[in-house]
């Protein structure tokens, strides 16, 4: 039985970790080891906005360790993660020359997005469990150093994912000064918290109801609920207790009690106020506290990438259903987006010889078709510049910044003139390999979306092949498609510069 040693490190906030696990096809994920370094990276970012060349100076330190703990274990594969302070701190790109120059170790620096879905896979891990509680409304709060997500799902989909940049480490830093002039400051934190958490109540929750609530983190959590019970559901009674408990107590009596740092321990208020409000406002009997960390997910990532792991659940799904709700949300029309979706995917699978592309880049093909009307809601004159501005500051979880860009630029070029490389570099800072992917999405995607210019769907099934250098288009219609097969004559013109390919239609015989 082929078994392959994976380590997963998760640079955070305020402490190092790294897990080391097994993977095989008969035993999936076994966790085998795990080790926990406390460094507050996320203190010298929030506080200045980057790394202190001390802080670096111990982060080195940690990583050689690591790497020494790596090569004890015999390690096949390692991925070394980097969150919120990497996303934060100016010298962050120095930070990461530091770290592999010193210790070998390569630091990926995860958007919001990427983290908190990796997190979301954590759980996945625990399948049965899992898929059980997302077929009824469900919320994950995932409370970080210097951010908390709220995601909601509802019949084992997606609804909406939302960031909110309040985590515990950045509320105690903004709160610290203020923290010695009152007895109450569990009050503190909850109205520094109360605007945003109000905010987002009334623009998600309006009309739903929660019926579980998922809470995740990192070891805070572990330490506020598992800390007396390994139990991981918590019934809203024992947590009510449970959170009395932590708000009548100091730091230091909390770090006694609970056994961590006093540094650490002035983070459990704030974590523990921001779940009592999700509490208060989800209104749910019962939270279930799976436990998983970060580095959980990550393993679980490298083991679905390798084959080890195969899902019952669709995680794809997740994200192109985020992107149906962000399109709903700016009133695209389904039926349009989804019938360009549609015919983009045929063109992009018939095409797999010529463009080289693969699995990811056809979702981010299918997500720009999704998206392509947003921009309407804003205004009728500029729609490709207004939906790529809301593409780009819209998070869709799963889908890293880079990922994102690709797909705003795709839905902008859909009726903007295509830049050549030095123009769209200088103007998105694009290289060259995402400059191909934008450009050979584009292409495809104009001609999907001509082919339905006029909104009416005329087009019943297509068939799409290639012949003699050119791409065939069979199509059955009913219909008169006069406009759309007018309208298609510039976008061929760009598709065959793009891959050397001239498009015929041809209309199927009726019987």
């Amino acid at each position: 039985m082929s078994i392959t040693t994976f380590a997963a490190i998760d640079v955070g906030s305020y402490e190092v970790g790294m897990k080391i696990f097994e993977l095989s096809k008969k035993y999936r994920l076994k966790e085998i080891d795990t080790i926990r370094y406390r460094l507050e990276l996320g203190k010298d970012v929030y506080e200045s906005g980057r790394f202190s060349s001390g802080m670096l100076d111990e982060l080195c330190t940690i990583m050689r360790n690591y790497k020494e703990i790596m090569d004890g274990y015999r390690v096949d594969a390692y991925r070394a993660c980097g969150t919120s302070p990497f996303r934060e701190a100016k010298n962050a790109h120095i930070a990461i020359g530091r770290v592999e120059q010193n210790t070998g170790i390569r630091i990926l620096v995860l958007s919001n997005s990427e983290q908190r879905f990796l997190s979301y896979k954590s759980i996945a891990a625990m399948e049965n469990d899992f898929q059980k509680m997302i077929r009824k409304s469900t919320a994950i709060v995932d409370v970080g150093g210097g951010s908390m997500q709220v995601s909601l799902f509802d019949k084992d989909a997606l609804v909406t994912t939302q960031n909110i940049r309040l985590g515990n480490l950045r509320i105690r830093e903004r709160l610290q000064s203020l923290e010695k002039e009152t007895i109450h400051y569990e009050q503190l934190v909850e109205e520094f918290i109360h605007n945003e958490l109000l905010t987002f109540q009334k623009l998600y929750l309006a009309d739903r109801e929660v019926k579980h609530v998922i809470f995740l983190g990192d070891f805070f959590t572990d330490t506020i609920f598992h800390g007396e019970s390994q139990e991981k559901t918590i019934t809203r009674e024992e947590f009510n207790r449970l959170y009395q408990k932590i708000i009548s107590r100091s730091p230091d009596d909390l770090a006694t009690h609970m056994g961590v740092p006093a540094e650490h321990a002035s983070l459990i208020v704030p974590t523990a106020v921001i779940y009592k409000n999700f509490v208060d406002i989800f209104q749910t009997e019962a939270m279930w506290v799976p436990g998983t960390l970060l580095a959980d997910g990550i393993a679980y990532d490298y083991g679905e990438d390798h084959g080890f792991i195969h899902s019952k659940h669709n995680f794809e799904n997740d994200i192109v259903v985020a992107a149906e709700n962000i399109a709903s949300r700016y009133l695209a029309s389904r039926r349009h987006t989804q019938a360009v979706a549609k015919i983009a995917l045929k063109i992009f699978d018939s095409l797999k010889k010529v463009h080289g592309l693969g699995s990811r880049e056809r979702l981010l093909l299918r997500i720009a078709a999704i998206l392509h009307e947003c921009g309407k809601y804003i205004s009728m004159c500029d729609i490709a510049d207004n939906s790529f501005h809301i593409i780009m500051s819209t998070e869709i979880i799963g889908l890293s910044h880079a990922e994102r860009q690709i797909i705003a630029s795709v839905v902008r070029y859909n009726t903007q003139d295509f830049g050549y490389f030095d123009e769209i570099s200088r103007d998105i800072g694009v290289d060259r390999e995402s400059y191909l992917i934008i450009a050979k999405l584009t292409a495809i995607h104009r001609v999907a979306n001509a082919l339905d210019r006029s909104h009416y769907q005329k087009i019943r099934d297509l068939r799409p092949f290639l012949k003699d250098g050119q791409l065939v288009l069979t199509l059955d219609s009913e219909r008169d498609y006069g406009l759309e097969k007018g309208l298609l004559k510039d976008k061929a013109d760009f598709f065959e510069e793009i891959f050397g390919i001239r498009i015929r239609l041809r209309r199927k015989k009726q019987v």
